[in-house]
């Protein structure tokens, strides 16, 4: 799987010799935006998935007409929408009580706030149980700044729910492996770890000005003060 990396630094020797084998379906939803970004998780996802069972959907908004593929997955009953939330159950209890057991997750890829907008403006995604990960591990993509200290890529969202949903922790653990890769190469070669905007502002590291605006600054006193937002 090309990456388009040099050879010292190329990845391969960090993905599995074959796809792992799964029977869940994945849909990624990706933001435009995410597309560009070079330091992004979800090649590396696609790239350790069946071709069959990984499927990448590029755009910010769906609809029956538009999409009549994501359309059926969306109102079929062994789907799930990744999307934390009140509403959310908690993936791993849900699952125990679900009279049937899932085949299909769906995962939005983007900025919190990009993922909000997909989320919130396409009402296909309302049509699945929307469920969340309930996981006290920390974001191994140190690269790349978070919201919070809790907050997870999309890759390393896929290796716990899909490490659930198919019961096996190796799942997890493989999935993983190119992502800590990636992270080492780049802090190896000059880049810096990037701590969530949470840390920076309980810390009083916070290298810009205060936002003016009341809502902006209402969820920068959330993020210092450990609320959900």
């Amino acid at each position: 799987m090309p990456f388009s990396r040099p050879q010292k630094v190329c990845l391969c020797p960090f993905l599995p010799v074959h796809p792992l084998h799964i029977s869940t379906y994945l849909y990624i939803i990706q933001h435009p935006a995410e597309e560009s970004k070079v330091l992004r998780t979800v090649p590396l996802l696609a790239a350790c998935l069946p071709q069959d069972k990984c499927k990448v959907k590029i755009g910010r908004r769906f609809s029956e007409e538009r999409d009549p593929e994501l359309s059926t997955v969306c109102r079929k009953s062994g789907t799930l929408i990744l999307y934390p939330g009140a509403e959310a159950a908690n993936l791993e209890e849900f699952i125990l009580d679900s009279p049937i057991y899932p085949s299909t997750i769906i995962i939005i890829d983007g900025t919190w706030s990009q993922a909000k907008d997909i989320f919130y403006k396409n009402s296909l995604f309302r049509l699945p149980k929307q469920v969340q990960l309930k996981t006290s591990i920390s974001s191994q993509y140190v690269i790349r700044a978070q919201p919070t200290n809790r907050c997870l890529s999309t890759l390393e969202c896929a290796a716990v729910a899909l490490s659930i949903l198919e019961k096996n922790n190796y799942i997890q653990e493989t999935l993983l492996r190119p992502l800590r890769a990636l992270c080492s190469f780049q802090l190896q070669h000059g880049a810096q770890i990037r701590l969530s905007k949470e840390h920076l502002l309980k810390n009083g590291l916070y290298p810009k000005p205060m936002p003016k605006n009341k809502r902006k600054l209402r969820k920068m006193e959330l993020l210092m003060n450990s609320v959900k937002i």
